[in-house]
């Protein structure tokens, strides 16, 4: 089911990215079927007791009741906000669709992940082709964990706005190669702090059943998801510096949020 979603939401939003008069029902297309790959792999959410997505599948319902009006009426910034869907949506799910990019960018992944654990000194073992043992602990190295997606959305936020060819390279380089790197580093805390076991608390809540699972979950699921979001912020940070018509276009879209939403609860628009 979640392969249909993002094939859906592929050609849907691709099709959105040309000048026709069908662009807002494509948009409106793709994002119901983006809400639907998160509702649809809702169980293996809960199985890893990640509880971020199933919270964003939910708050997902409110974002499509107020988005999809707005695109109705061709507003102009939730074309901007599906416009930066579609450009994430068009590099993305290629990755997610063909399994020789998959594997691909996992391998590449899994080889610099071996060399800095060989360049640290810090003991492994691959398993498979894909997967790490640190002690007892194995991790295995899906799409998810090679940072495409993130790498995805902020190009797809940097690209949707008006600029130069100058300033989409400069863009570039302050997306990929940076979450690149940054990924890296999150894999490779992951890994260790799960095989030396850092962080053993509350297993009663965070080890999902299995010995030492609690290391894995404090250091991916909290520890690594608060750093993502403070990375993700200082990128923003870069892509504004590289074109300010970004941070006006954004104020745009989160107001077009917050003013349907303060009028839900009684407040002014």
């Amino acid at each position: 089911m979640q392969e249909i979603f993002v094939l859906i939401s592929f050609v849907a939003f691709f099709l959105f990215l040309f000048p026709t008069d069908f662009r807002k029902y494509f948009a409106i297309v793709g994002w119901i079927s983006i809400i639907g790959v998160l509702f649809a792999k809702f169980p293996e959410y809960i199985i890893a007791n990640n509880f971020m997505y199933p919270v964003a599948a939910f708050l997902g319902i409110p974002f499509l009741i107020i988005l999809i009006p707005k695109l109705l009426q061709e507003n102009e910034f939730s074309i901007i906000l599906s416009r930066m869907a579609g450009i994430a949506y068009v590099i993305f799910a290629p990755f997610m669709l063909i399994p020789f990019l998959a594997d691909w960018l996992i391998a590449v992944n899994v080889g610099l992940l071996s060399w800095v654990f060989t360049g640290i000194g810090f003991p492994y073992e691959l398993v498979d082709w894909n997967m790490f043992r640190a002690d007892l602990y194995r991790v295995e190295i899906i799409l998810a964990c090679t940072g495409i997606q993130g790498m995805a959305i902020m190009l797809g936020v940097a690209w949707a706005i008006p600029s130069s060819v100058k300033q989409k390279v400069l863009s570039f380089l302050a997306v990929v190669p940076v979450i690149f790197v940054l990924n890296i580093a999150r894999n490779t805390f992951i890994i260790m702090a799960y095989g030396d076991q850092w962080f053993p608390y509350l297993p009663e809540i965070a080890s999902n059943g299995h010995m030492g699972y609690e290391s894995f979950f404090w250091a991916h699921n909290f520890v690594a998801e608060i750093g993502a979001l403070f990375a993700f912020i200082g990128v923003a940070y870069m892509l504004y510096r590289i074109n300010p018509l970004l941070g006006e276009k954004m104020a745009g879209i989160v107001d077009l949020f917050v003013r349907d939403i303060r009028g839900w609860f009684g407040k002014d628009r």
